[in-house]
């Protein structure tokens, strides 16, 4: 019997630990505001604002396509200006976890980019992504044109008839206001931390995915 004691409190301290580490991960040593991304694309190219849940997956999907510039992780939709990553995740500030996208309309357009965004995550979830919960992981599309607004409803409306997703698509379709980019120990997460147990375990499934879903959309394929 205190054998078996002495184990599950072993347990619960390596529990614990794991924990510790991850939201220490998380959160950063440093708690410095956000910063406010300029709302216009460069000459060329185009943006698009998704929030899909964990901002780390999602950065680290389109990070894998053609015609992607750029993916920065940040918060986007609420009302509090430069909000810390803490503030966030107490889903008080209206804000969700989002990556804007810089892409060149020339070589990918926006329909494909909705297309990756629909496989990257469960959009039949609300406020939630598998063990992250709260408006701050909701799924949503931040439109900056009328175009892009009206290609997201379309894409929408087919997706939830063609009977893909076991419930209906709970997505929020709302205008972009303003992007706050990130802390930098979030950007470019999954690149620079491939080997760690929460990338292997929830962002490379997702990144695979895509990876084998649209080959033909991808950056540096190898022959086949």
């Amino acid at each position: 019997m205190r054998l078996k004691k002495s184990l599950l409190g072993f347990l619960g301290l390596v529990v614990g630990l794991l924990v510790v580490l991850y939201l220490g991960t998380r959160y950063g040593t440093t708690e410095t505001p956000s910063v406010l991304e300029p709302a216009e694309p460069p000459p060329g190219m185009a943006k698009a604002t998704f929030g899909a849940g964990c901002f780390w997956c999602t950065e680290a999907v389109f990070q894998q396509l053609k015609g992607v510039q750029s993916v920065v992780s940040g918060y986007s939709g609420g009302t509090v200006k430069g909000p810390t990553y803490r503030q966030v995740c107490t889903g008080a500030t209206g804000h969700a976890e989002a990556v804007q996208v810089t892409y060149d309309p020339a070589v990918i357009s926006y329909e494909e980019l909705l297309e990756v965004f629909w496989q990257a995550h469960d959009p039949t979830t609300r406020d939630r992504q598998g063990n992250d919960v709260g408006s701050q992981y909701r799924s949503v599309i931040f439109y900056h044109t009328d175009e892009q607004k009206e290609l997201a409803e379309r894409s929408k409306q087919k997706l939830d008839a063609s009977g893909l997703f076991d419930g209906p698509i709970v997505t929020e379709i709302v205008p972009f206001t303003a992007f706050y980019r990130a802390e930098t120990h979030h950007q470019n997460y999954f690149a620079e931390n491939a080997g760690r147990p929460y990338c292997r375990a929830f962002i490379r499934p997702k990144v695979d995915k895509v990876k084998k879903v649209f080959r033909d959309k991808l950056k540096d394929v190898p022959p086949e």
